[in-house]
């Protein structure tokens, strides 16, 4: 029996099948990071969202006369720091994403102070305009929670294949690292939100 006549088909299937996988998981890969950067893009655009609607409701709220101009102020403030620092979906990295949530939260407290102060203005509440901005910030605060867990679904998902055997050796030979530090600080489970 002569194996050194079969040993060249041999490699060539060893070869083929490890070149399959090598593509196969490079794909699936490059899938995985992209489901990442679109989920980023809609936490972006849920941010955007809630930056387009805070300045009507200034506006409204700017109507009634004696409204105190120092939250007013308060709120624009952090509408134009939270607008500031943005994110790419091509740099998310850890950083950057504490960055943009904490000026977030800073807007949404900030909202939330505005909102606690429209409660002694019975009369801007019961407003068509006011309402309706109300709930439509509502629904961005819903949009938001839901981007974010989608978000930390994906990193969750991208990570576990980029850590886990034997992808880890693929992941490595093509430069796709672990995302980390996209946990929020201890004590700050929950991100600051708009409350009604």
């Amino acid at each position: 029996m002569n194996n050194k006549k079969y040993f060249p088909y041999l490699l060539g299937i060893v070869l083929v099948v490890m070149g399959l996988y090598l593509i196969t998981t490079y794909n699936g890969l490059v899938k995985k990071d992209e489901k990442v950067k679109v989920q980023w893009s809609e936490v972006q655009n849920a941010y955007q969202r809630r930056l387009d609607l805070i300045p009507n409701l200034v506006n409204t709220v700017k109507g009634n006369a004696g409204f105190e101009q120092n939250t007013l102020q308060e709120i624009t403030e952090a509408r134009a720091k939270a607008n500031f620092v943005n994110v790419s979906e091509n740099n998310v990295n850890a950083n950057a994403y504490n960055a943009q949530t904490q000026a977030q939260d800073e807007l949404a407290a900030s909202a939330n102070r505005l909102l606690i102060t429209v409660e002694k203005y019975p009369e801007l509440q019961g407003t068509k305009a006011f309402t309706t901005l109300q709930t439509q910030l509502e629904r961005t605060e819903l949009r938001i929670k839901v981007a974010r867990k989608d978000f930390n679904e994906a990193i969750q998902y991208y990570n576990s294949s980029v850590r886990g055997f034997p992808t880890k050796m693929v992941a490595g030979m093509f430069g796709f690292a672990p995302r980390n530090g996209f946990q929020s600080d201890a004590g700050a489970e929950k991100s600051t939100e708009i409350k009604f």
